[in-house]
């Protein structure tokens, strides 16, 4: 039997798609044929996508959240690292509590509504630095410090929604 004629069989794995090109006719050292067919995406990779499109598309409204996740390892590296920088942060978290007395003294709250954000970014800044500088001395997964974080950062998120929303 020639080698034209003789079948050639090639196991393949399941879902791998394969192309046959006949042999060329002519000159011996051509370059084969080389054709690529890509496989259906999975399920588990398109769900991967939609988030991240999703994700991609409210970046924005989602950056409290991008700074929370952000803020636990680098406090697990400065507890590991420099768990002395707890001392250095301690003291700036009175900071947002002194800018809330300078922007009152210097530009008096005109309504109620810009006095309570203000109120509200000096807490939530305080509350901030001083979880930064608690993670940082002790760990962010120690005690009730998860908690602490995670109330920040509802928090956070609920004021940043709500000034973009309701801010011209």
């Amino acid at each position: 039997m020639s080698s034209r004629t003789r079948a050639r069989t090639v196991k393949t794995a399941a879902g791998v798609t394969t192309v046959r090109i006949p042999r060329q006719r002519g000159r011996r050292s051509a370059d084969p044929f080389v054709v690529v067919i890509p496989e259906r995406p999975t399920l588990t990779r398109l769900a991967l996508d939609a988030a991240a499109r999703w994700l991609w598309k409210h970046r924005r409204a989602l950056a409290p959240l991008a700074l929370g996740v952000l803020a636990l390892p680098i406090t697990a590296l400065l507890h590991v690292m420099a768990w002395w920088s707890a001392l250095v942060l301690a003291p700036a978290a009175a900071g947002p509590l002194l800018w809330l007395g300078i922007a009152q003294r210097r530009r008096p709250a005109a309504n109620g509504s810009v006095w309570g954000l203000r109120i509200a970014a000096a807490l939530l800044g305080t509350s901030g630095i001083a979880w930064a500088a608690s993670a940082a001395g002790f760990g962010p997964l120690a005690g009730p410090l998860e908690l602490w974080w995670l109330l920040n950062l509802i928090a956070a998120q609920t004021t940043w929604l709500i000034v973009r929303r309701t801010a011209n």
